[in-house]
Order: C-alpha cells, then structure tokens, then sequence
C-alpha cells in the first residue's frame, strides 16, 4: 500500500468473483467488498445494472443469474448476525459461498472516504470496461447517476442521515431484487429518490411506478423522486413516456444536474 496522509484509514477489500466453471478456471468479478478494520464501518457493492449482468451472460451464458441477484441479502442478513465481526463473517463466507462464488484474497488500501473509496474501487475491478470511440459518448447509466447523487449528498452532509439501497421487497413481496436508492425522513414524511435513466432504460419508470404504488398502500405519507440523466422534453416520445408515467404515481422527476438544488431545498425539512 501506498504511503498514508493524517486523513488517511487503512482499510481493507476484497473482490467477489463468480467462476461458474471450476474446471476452466475462468471468472468474472461481480462485486467489492471494503472495510475499516478500526471502527468495524462496511460498505458493499455488487453488480445490478442490465449491462453489468449481460456482461456476465456473455463470458459465462450458463449463469445463475437468480443466484447472483440473491448475494445482496445474503450477504448483509450475515453481517446483521455480527458473529465475532467482519473478519469471522468473511471467514464463514470462505466456507460456506457456493463453488461458483469466491471471495479473492485480502487486500489492503489508504482511504479518507469509504464510499468514495469504493466507487473507485468498484470502477476499477468489476465495472464493464469503458472504450473511447470516435463517437459521442452515451449519457450516464444509473450507476453514474448515482456517483453524482452521492456526491451532492455527501457535499450537503446529508449522507449520514439517508438511508441507501432499501430493499424494495420490503414494500412488494418477497424476493423483489430492486433497490431504492435512496431513503430519507422529513417532517413525518418517509422520502425516497431513485437513479431513472431515460436514455438507456425509460422501462424502468414502470417499474419505479409499480413499486411507487405498493409503497403507497403500506406508507400513506410518503413522497418520491426520480433522479434522470436528461431533462424531459415534451418534443421526445420517449421523454414523455417516462413523464406520464411518473406523473401518474406523484412521482417528482429531477434532471441531475438539477440534484443540488433539489436536495438544498430538501435539506432544511430532514429529520
């Protein structure tokens, strides 16, 4: 590891990878886990976007994908047991993952931001290669989306007082994969905002729609937003697809570089 600075925790990470054929010895990496050995702070990230999983299908066509969108839950329902810390739950990870998961060894890295940390991380060991063409490049995916969220909310010291990644299932039934990105708490109200993509996946904004809908039946008081890469425009079709189908649900949709603007106006009203 590099030299630290005063700022600076020495943590810890190791990448999960899925190797579904023991035999070929071929694996592809799915997932980060990072941890502050000194205070016991976690931070976990796997794959979820389409792309990440089409990637997987396209080196491994065989791919337990229920079991890959399965890992989340169980790897947080075996921290929430907190059995002798983080180090013994990586233990029993070892003996217990399925052949097809394994864990690479331990390294170590100087952090002064977890969560910056692993989104650096996650970029360089398990996110699909980006390739620069002549081309424009694409508007961001979710998961860039988010890279920008969180930075507004850690920029507005909002970050310890949000909840991240909520299981939808929750709220549906369950086995639902989906997760909210975001959740927070204001004046009585249960708020939660969530990364649209409009210019890769406009579908989702039904899917955000339904899981809207039965969040509503549970939580009467409760209000949502959606984070999209581009402002909609009334001049695109798809644009106003995904409009009226948020409108529909009181669903508030917030173009990204607006994000700042919206969580400053919130910031005052959290609990």
């Amino acid at each position: 590891m590099p030299e630290s600075s005063s700022d600076t925790r020495a943590c810890a990470y190791r990448i999960l990878r899925y190797t579904p054929n023991l035999v070929r010895d071929e694996w592809v990496n799915i997932g980060v886990l990072l941890f502050d050995p000194q205070t016991g702070s976690r931070r976990l990230r796997l794959i979820e976007e389409p792309e990440e999983f089409a990637r997987v299908r396209r080196l491994h066509p065989e791919a337990d994908e229920a079991l890959l969108r399965a890992l989340r839950d169980d790897f947080e329902s075996q921290f929430a047991e907190k059995n002798g810390g983080w180090q013994k739950v990586l233990e029993k990870f070892d003996q217990t993952l399925s052949n097809a998961l394994q864990l690479a060894p331990q390294k170590g890295v100087f952090a002064e931001d977890l969560d910056a940390e692993l989104e650096r991380l996650y970029a360089d060991h398990v996110a699909p290669p980006r390739y620069r063409t002549g081309m424009a490049e694409r508007p961001g995916s979710r998961g860039a989306i988010r890279t920008h969220c969180n930075q507004v909310w850690r920029q507005a010291r909002l970050w310890e007082r949000i909840q991240k990644s909520v299981p939808a299932g929750e709220y549906t039934c369950a086995g639902d994969p989906m997760k909210l990105d975001y959740a927070y708490r204001r004046n009585g109200t249960r708020g939660f905002v969530q990364a649209l993509s409009v210019t890769r996946a406009p579908a989702d904004a039904k899917l955000l729609a339904y899981t809207v809908d039965r969040i509503r039946a549970k939580i009467a008081s409760s209000e949502f937003a959606a984070v999209t890469d581009v402002p909609l425009s009334d001049a695109s079709e798809r644009h106003r697809f995904v409009a009226e189908t948020l409108r529909a649900e009181g669903i508030e949709p917030v173009p990204q570089e607006r994000f700042a603007v919206w969580v400053n106006k919130l910031k005052p009203m959290m609990q």
